[in-house]
Protein backbone atom coordinates (compact mmCIF):
# COMPACT_ATOMS: atom_id res chain seq x y z
CA UNK A 1 0.00 0.00 0.00
CA UNK A 2 1.44 3.35 -1.04
CA UNK A 3 0.33 6.60 0.52
CA UNK A 4 0.17 9.76 -1.52
CA UNK A 5 2.45 12.52 -0.20
CA UNK A 6 -0.61 14.36 1.14
CA UNK A 7 -1.75 11.25 3.02
CA UNK A 8 1.68 9.97 4.09
CA UNK A 9 1.49 8.17 7.40
CA UNK A 10 4.03 9.32 9.95
CA UNK A 11 4.59 6.25 12.09
CA UNK A 12 7.51 4.55 13.79
CA UNK A 13 6.51 1.03 12.75
CA UNK A 14 4.84 0.67 9.38
CA UNK A 15 3.79 -2.91 10.16
CA UNK A 16 1.56 -1.53 12.95
CA UNK A 17 -0.12 1.00 10.66
CA UNK A 18 -1.96 -1.33 8.30
CA UNK A 19 -5.73 -1.68 8.15
CA UNK A 20 -8.44 0.11 10.06
CA UNK A 21 -7.44 2.49 12.82
CA UNK A 22 -3.96 2.99 11.40
CA UNK A 23 -4.15 6.48 12.89
CA UNK A 24 -3.47 4.92 16.30
CA UNK A 25 0.08 4.20 15.08
CA UNK A 26 0.50 7.81 14.06
CA UNK A 27 -0.75 8.89 17.49
CA UNK A 28 1.63 6.46 19.23
CA UNK A 29 4.57 7.81 17.25
CA UNK A 30 3.54 11.31 18.31
CA UNK A 31 3.53 10.12 21.92
CA UNK A 32 7.02 8.64 21.53
CA UNK A 33 8.40 11.87 20.11
CA UNK A 34 6.57 14.04 22.66
CA UNK A 35 7.68 11.84 25.57
CA UNK A 36 11.33 12.01 24.54
CA UNK A 37 11.14 15.76 23.92
CA UNK A 38 9.41 16.32 27.27
CA UNK A 39 12.00 14.24 29.15
CA UNK A 40 14.83 16.15 27.44
CA UNK A 41 13.08 19.44 28.25
CA UNK A 42 12.63 18.57 31.93
CA UNK A 43 16.28 17.64 32.33
CA UNK A 44 17.56 20.76 30.59
CA UNK A 45 15.15 23.02 32.46
CA UNK A 46 16.21 21.42 35.73
CA UNK A 47 19.89 21.70 34.79
CA UNK A 48 19.40 25.42 34.11
CA UNK A 49 17.72 25.63 37.53
CA UNK A 50 20.65 24.01 39.33
CA UNK A 51 19.58 20.36 39.43
CA UNK A 52 21.62 18.85 36.59
CA UNK A 53 21.99 15.49 38.36
CA UNK A 54 18.25 14.69 38.30
CA UNK A 55 16.62 12.23 35.91
CA UNK A 56 13.18 12.89 34.38
CA UNK A 57 11.53 10.58 36.92
CA UNK A 58 13.30 12.28 39.82
CA UNK A 59 12.15 15.65 38.52
CA UNK A 60 8.55 14.43 38.31
CA UNK A 61 8.75 12.95 41.82
CA UNK A 62 10.21 16.19 43.20
CA UNK A 63 7.47 18.33 41.64
CA UNK A 64 4.76 15.89 42.75
CA UNK A 65 6.13 15.87 46.30
CA UNK A 66 6.16 19.67 46.25
CA UNK A 67 2.57 19.82 44.92
CA UNK A 68 0.29 21.74 47.29
CA UNK A 69 2.97 21.62 50.01
CA UNK A 70 1.48 18.41 51.44
CA UNK A 71 3.23 15.32 52.72
CA UNK A 72 2.92 12.28 50.47
CA UNK A 73 3.59 8.58 50.70
CA UNK A 74 5.49 6.73 47.98
CA UNK A 75 2.27 4.96 46.96
CA UNK A 76 0.49 8.32 46.54
CA UNK A 77 3.25 9.61 44.28
CA UNK A 78 3.35 6.43 42.19
CA UNK A 79 -0.45 6.49 41.85
CA UNK A 80 -0.67 10.13 40.85
CA UNK A 81 2.11 9.74 38.27
CA UNK A 82 0.57 6.44 37.02
CA UNK A 83 3.77 4.51 37.69
CA UNK A 84 3.32 0.79 38.16
CA UNK A 85 6.91 -0.04 39.16
CA UNK A 86 7.04 1.45 42.64
CA UNK A 87 10.71 0.51 43.00
CA UNK A 88 11.66 3.26 40.55
CA UNK A 89 9.77 5.80 42.65
CA UNK A 90 11.40 4.49 45.83
CA UNK A 91 14.84 4.86 44.23
CA UNK A 92 14.00 8.42 43.11
CA UNK A 93 12.79 9.33 46.60
CA UNK A 94 15.99 7.97 48.18
CA UNK A 95 18.13 10.02 45.82
CA UNK A 96 16.08 13.17 46.47
CA UNK A 97 16.42 12.64 50.24
CA UNK A 98 20.18 12.16 49.83
CA UNK A 99 20.35 15.44 47.88
CA UNK A 100 18.36 17.16 50.67
CA UNK A 101 15.59 18.13 48.23
CA UNK A 102 12.96 16.21 50.18
CA UNK A 103 12.75 14.85 53.71
CA UNK A 104 11.36 11.55 54.91
CA UNK A 105 9.54 10.87 58.17
CA UNK A 106 8.57 7.37 59.21
CA UNK A 107 5.29 7.03 61.12
CA UNK A 108 4.50 3.45 61.98
CA UNK A 109 4.90 1.45 58.80
CA UNK A 110 4.41 4.47 56.52
CA UNK A 111 7.03 6.94 55.31
CA UNK A 112 5.88 10.46 54.47
CA UNK A 113 7.85 12.74 52.16
CA UNK A 114 7.84 16.51 51.79
CA UNK A 115 10.07 19.01 50.06
CA UNK A 116 12.77 20.76 52.03
CA UNK A 117 13.46 24.48 51.73
CA UNK A 118 16.17 23.59 49.19
CA UNK A 119 13.70 21.42 47.24
CA UNK A 120 11.05 24.15 47.20
CA UNK A 121 13.64 26.69 46.03
CA UNK A 122 14.69 24.37 43.19
CA UNK A 123 11.04 23.89 42.15
CA UNK A 124 10.58 27.69 42.17
CA UNK A 125 13.69 28.19 40.03
CA UNK A 126 12.42 25.48 37.62
CA UNK A 127 9.10 27.34 37.41
CA UNK A 128 10.94 30.56 36.54
CA UNK A 129 13.07 28.90 33.83
CA UNK A 130 9.94 27.18 32.47
CA UNK A 131 8.13 30.49 32.25
CA UNK A 132 11.02 32.14 30.44
CA UNK A 133 11.92 29.35 28.01
CA UNK A 134 8.61 27.59 27.40
CA UNK A 135 5.56 29.52 28.48
CA UNK A 136 6.57 32.74 26.72
CA UNK A 137 6.59 30.77 23.44
CA UNK A 138 3.19 29.10 23.88
CA UNK A 139 1.12 31.96 22.41
CA UNK A 140 3.07 31.56 19.17
CA UNK A 141 1.84 27.96 18.76
CA UNK A 142 -1.71 29.08 18.04
CA UNK A 143 -2.98 27.01 20.97
CA UNK A 144 -4.91 28.78 23.69
CA UNK A 145 -5.44 27.64 27.27
CA UNK A 146 -8.78 25.97 26.56
CA UNK A 147 -7.29 23.99 23.68
CA UNK A 148 -4.40 22.84 25.87
CA UNK A 149 -6.92 21.72 28.52
CA UNK A 150 -8.84 19.77 25.85
CA UNK A 151 -5.64 18.07 24.69
CA UNK A 152 -4.77 17.22 28.30
CA UNK A 153 -8.24 15.74 28.86
CA UNK A 154 -7.90 13.65 25.69
CA UNK A 155 -4.49 12.38 26.80
CA UNK A 156 -5.88 11.38 30.20
CA UNK A 157 -8.78 9.55 28.53
CA UNK A 158 -6.43 7.76 26.16
CA UNK A 159 -4.14 6.79 29.04
CA UNK A 160 -7.13 4.97 30.54
CA UNK A 161 -7.64 3.14 27.26
CA UNK A 162 -3.97 2.11 27.19
CA UNK A 163 -4.13 1.04 30.86
CA UNK A 164 -7.14 -1.16 30.12
CA UNK A 165 -5.44 -2.62 27.05
CA UNK A 166 -2.35 -3.40 29.12
CA UNK A 167 -4.49 -5.29 31.64
CA UNK A 168 -6.12 -7.20 28.80
CA UNK A 169 -2.73 -8.05 27.27
CA UNK A 170 -1.44 -9.24 30.66
CA UNK A 171 -4.31 -11.72 30.84
CA UNK A 172 -3.52 -13.35 27.48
Amino acid sequence: MTDSPAKRRIVSSRHLADGDNWQASEFEYGLIIANNAFNRWMQRCMAASGGAELSPLEILVLHNTNHRDREKRMSDIAFLLNIEDSHTVTYALRKLVKLDLISAEKRGKEVFYKTTDQGRALCTKYRDVRAQCLLESLPHTGLNGDELRDIAASLRALSGLYDQASRAAASL
